[in-house]
């Protein structure tokens, strides 16, 4: 069975997290979840990570990272909110192996683009973090916001795409309304990402 470690902070309610539990628990997803990594001891993550019986651990120097994976040995490190930036070192010892959730539709190419459910140009948002991503869709007045999930790679922002999903935007959205429905739909593809990646793995 797979093994993952899940890199998460204060930031956001641990909702990714805990899809990704559930789906462990209904063997949705074939792996198990060695670790739960916190950058800050208040993210509400580690409760659920606890109440769950899986070890916490807290990493609050990023100079620590690598020591802490590798002795965890994990197939698939999961970025779920976690706020530091991921040292070369630490890419370089899970190439191909570190998931992260991207609040914007990264293309297949660094020159590329992709379109939006109904033909428009969707945007990358890259080197945005959540909030901001959000404001800048709604700033640009466009159709869709968008999400990704993706590969790290030594290019900021970029890296093999797994996965990507939409939610059309109302005329009167704020941040918090077009998020909220967003946020399901991303829960929704870090299940759908792991499960394919996990099952691939198991029969390969």
């Amino acid at each position: 069975m797979k093994k993952l470690v899940i890199l998460i902070s204060n930031a956001g309610t641990g909702s990714n997290l805990q899809a990704i539990i559930d789906a462990i628990n209904t063997h949705t997803i074939q792996a198990k979840i060695a670790a739960v990594v916190s950058d800050r001891n208040d993210a509400e993550g580690l409760s659920r990570a606890t109440k769950n019986g899986i070890k916490t651990i807290t990493c609050p120097r990023k100079e620590n990272l690598l020591g802490i994976l590798q002795n965890e040995r994990p197939n698939y490190i999961v970025l779920v909110g976690w706020k530091q930036l991921i040292a070369n070192d630490v890419l370089h010892a899970f190439p191909q192996k570190i998931l992260n959730l991207h609040p914007g539709i990264i293309p297949d190419t660094i020159d590329g683009a992709c379109l939006a459910p109904d033909g428009t140009n969707a945007l990358w948002n890259k080197g945005m973090f959540t909030d901001t991503a959000i404001q800048n869709t709604l700033s640009q007045k466009t159709t869709y916001a968008g999400s990704s999930i993706h590969f790290l790679s030594d290019v900021f922002d970029f890296g093999l795409v797994l996965g990507r999903t939409f939610e059309k935007i109302e005329p009167d959205d704020t941040i918090e309304s077009l998020y909220t429905r967003l946020k399901k739909k991303e829960n929704q593809l870090y299940v759908k990402v792991l499960q394919k990646l996990c099952d691939i793995d198991s029969s390969s």
